[in-house]
């Protein structure tokens, strides 16, 4: 019998030591070997298996939903006939001219699918392809777009071709603006209305308008106010108020109402204005506020400053465009000086965008 080489010469201990070692090699192979199986199947997976990011709409379910309108340009695709395959624009007539047709097909008011249609119902009228199969897609359109305005970095009007998120068209802006509030509107355009079945019983589309809390989206992270938006609606980021503080404060201006600052109160505003000076009338302070069934639209609330500082009084809460003025005990007619700028006469003051 042919001995091994790894076993020659081995007699005794040795050779129960080196089956020993052979014998381990083999156990500690058989347990790697799945393992090794198990990391391969899972390497291909997550190179092969990339599973994509689906939505309740996608691009291609909005485009059929989408309405045609004048000036858009739509591409028509024929099978089999390249002659008719190409970039039809809708004119201003709402038609779309198709070669070898003998008369223009109103495009304006059909979906892409209607139109596919109504192009393969006249292509076999004619006599020119015996069975069409024809297909519409939206390449642009003004409708195709979501409107951006108010307090963003780049208003504007941005394409859009498919559904996305309130914080995606809010990057395309830029972000919110320094005296951005905490409220976006939304308007809800043709499209979003008849993937949202907003109809009443007659129909005919419901106008739907959403107010989301973007301190609710921006901080907590909240993925319910990430609201999904469509081509043609319209997203409006309200502008934050002012409250004006004028008088003997060491920094008089305007401060908006943004972020934490939006519930302002009397002992904020003078903590955003750097204090009273020396020469403060406290006991004289008034808030000066818009009120159209008082005298000159105004009117003013007195404020005992002293007293809420050292807290012997309830602080008091300022609303948008109020102006808190502090009289000045070395000027008789700081007042009504004070009344004059707060009322935008000739004023130069300062508006201040507090800390978030």
């Amino acid at each position: 019998m042919q001995v091994l080489p790894f076993f020659r010469q081995a007699k005794g201990p040795r050779l129960v030591c080196r089956l020993a070692v052979i014998l381990c090699s083999l156990i500690l192979l058989a347990a790697a070997s799945p393992l090794c199986a198990s990391q391969g199947s899972s390497g291909a997976d997550s190179n092969t298996q990339q599973p994509a990011a689906t939505s309740p709409a996608t691009s291609s379910q909005i485009t059929e939903e989408y309405i045609i309108a004048p000036d858009d340009l739509l591409n028509v695709s024929v099978v089999d006939v390249p002659e008719l395959s190409q970039d039809y624009r809708v004119g201003a007539d709402g038609t779309i001219v198709i070669p070898m047709l003998p008369e223009p097909i109103d495009a304006e008011g059909l979906t892409p699918r209607e139109l596919s249609a109504v192009i393969s119902n006249k292509l076999r009228g004619a006599g020119l392809v015996s069975r069409p199969f024809v297909t519409v897609t939206v390449k642009t359109s003004r409708v195709n777009s979501v409107a951006i305005t108010g307090a963003v970095k780049s208003p504007q009007i941005y394409p859009l071709f498919g559904q996305t998120t309130l914080l995606n068209v809010l990057s395309q802006a830029g972000g919110l603006s320094d005296g951005a509030a905490d409220t976006a509107i939304i308007n809800r355009g043709e499209i979003a209305m008849r993937i949202l079945g907003l109809r009443d019983k007659a129909g005919d589309p419901v106008p739907q308008i959403l107010k989301v809390n973007l301190k609710k989206l921006l901080q907590s992270g909240d993925s319910s106010a990430n609201v999904a938006i469509y081509p043609g609606d319209s997203v409006t980021v309200q502008q934050a108020g002012i409250v004006y503080v004028i008088g003997a404060v060491n920094r008089a201006g305007g401060y908006t109402l943004a972020g934490s600052w939006q519930d302002m109160t009397v002992l904020k505003a003078i903590a955003l204005a750097g204090n009273v000076t020396s020469t403060a009338k406290q006991k004289k302070t008034v808030i000066i506020r818009k009120n159209p069934s008082a005298n000159n639209g105004r009117e003013e609330i007195p404020v005992n400053l002293k007293k809420i500082l050292a807290g012997h009084a309830p602080d008091q809460r300022l609303e948008a465009n109020d102006v808190l003025f502090v009289p000045d005990s070395t000027a008789k007619k700081a007042f009504r000086r004070g009344v004059q700028s707060a009322l935008g006469v000739g004023t130069g003051l300062l508006i201040y965008h507090a800390p978030l």
